[in-house]
């Protein structure tokens, strides 16, 4: 069998990603006595209360019966939440496999996406390993630039791709930003605003993304529920968008792909929230202080804002200085796959944590500078 020959050639030379490895064979490997993932930005708190219970609560029979094929329940309530239809709403299996929808939708070889070099990697991804040409724009300012995303514009664009805050440097456009670059992008491609990480922003500036695709039928937004919700095992993402633009992605959607326990989760987050987003912006605030003032102390540069994660300039490589913080229980995430090398990225939580985190930091940065190890 001459496998390579059935490979398309963009497949060939795309590598896969290499997810971490279970949490107990990581403490084996380091050594570690205990491991608190700061890599992953997850919610420590977990689901709201009302969806703990219906996830505590789930019958064993119901894992035999098919889910709703196209989320009907959850679509009815977010459609509600947001003011609008239900049929505007497609719910995917985490927001990847929206990402995917929306790419098999609109593209086709030889037309290209446009999005930043330094954010979410799935867009880029997804579209070349689907034989799409992903244009990286440069950011500004840790910043998504609008003007170096309409330069690369051209016939051959169908999406444009924002991450509205950025992951992970935190960063976000404004109302104003975003309607501007609407204007001059124009109607003859879809522009998506990824808003994985909006429930962490409490800014009467940021976008009213929903209701301007009144204006611009071409806005697509995605959201989901593994961030605030921290369903992220359960895997719920969703977009909105027009009737007409979401039907089109729904044809490339795959039915029955959100299991049933999360869809019966995510609708019962969506009813018991407020005290659970407050709880979590609060959480946030305070390990972020703590952080950056333990990061000052240091002389080390720090860049985050919107979300709930902080980049650090290591003083070290950051893969040495991953396997350094491993080996005391502090799983961070590398930078140098976000093209940011030399940095960490870390997910905010409790201020124990948070404490600890910072007091091995400071231990290792320390031992790094009078030992003078070598970037």
């Amino acid at each position: 069998m001459n496998l390579e020959a059935l490979i398309p050639e963009y497949v060939r030379g795309f590598q896969a990603y290499v997810p971490s490895k279970p949490d107990h064979l990581l403490m084996r490997e380091y050594g570690a006595s205990m491991l608190h993932r700061l890599n992953n930005n997850e919610n420590p708190l977990g689901p709201p209360p009302a969806a703990a219970r219906v996830i505590a609560a789930f019958p064993p029979e119901r894992a035999a019966i098919y889910p709703s094929g196209d989320s009907y329940d959850l679509r009815q309530s977010l459609g509600a939440r947001l003011g609008i239809a239900a049929d505007r709403v497609l719910v995917g299996n985490g927001s990847c496999e929206v990402i995917s929808s929306v790419i098999k939708a609109f593209c086709q070889p030889g037309d290209n996406i446009v999005t930043a070099d330094k954010t979410f990697a799935v867009y880029e991804w997804v579209a070349e390993f689907s034989g799409i040409e992903a244009r990286l724009t440069p950011l500004r300012d840790y910043a998504f630039d609008p003007q170096a995303m309409l330069d690369r514009i051209d016939r051959h664009t169908k999406i444009l791709f924002v991450c509205n805050p950025n992951n992970p440097t935190g960063t976000y456009w404004t109302q104003r930003m975003l309607v501007d670059f609407l204007e001059q992008a124009g109607e003859d491609r879809i522009v998506v605003v990824d808003e994985a990480y909006r429930e962490y922003i409490d800014d009467p500036e940021y976008p009213d993304t929903i209701g301007l695709m009144e204006r611009f039928p071409n806005l697509v937004v995605f959201r989901t529920f593994s961030k605030m919700y921290a369903l992220a095992g359960l895997r719920v993402g969703y977009l909105a968008g027009t009737e007409a633009v979401v039907e089109v992605v729904r044809r490339t959607s795959v039915a029955y792909s959100v299991n049933v326990q999360a869809q019966q989760a995510a609708l019962a987050a969506l009813e018991d929230d407020r005290e659970h987003i407050a709880a979590t912006r609060t959480l946030v605030r305070e390990g972020m202080r703590l952080v950056v003032d333990a990061c000052r102390d240091l002389e080390l540069e720090t860049v985050g804002g919107a979300g709930n994660y902080l980049m650090i300039r290591t003083p070290i490589n950051d893969m040495l200085m991953y396997r350094r913080l491993m080996k005391r229980g502090m799983m961070v995430r590398t930078m140098t796959g976000f093209r940011f090398p030399g940095w960490i990225r870390v997910t905010l939580r409790e201020i124990p944590v948070m404490a600890s985190f910072a007091a091995i930091l400071a231990e290792e940065v320390h031992a790094i500078r009078n030992q003078r190890v070598p970037a």
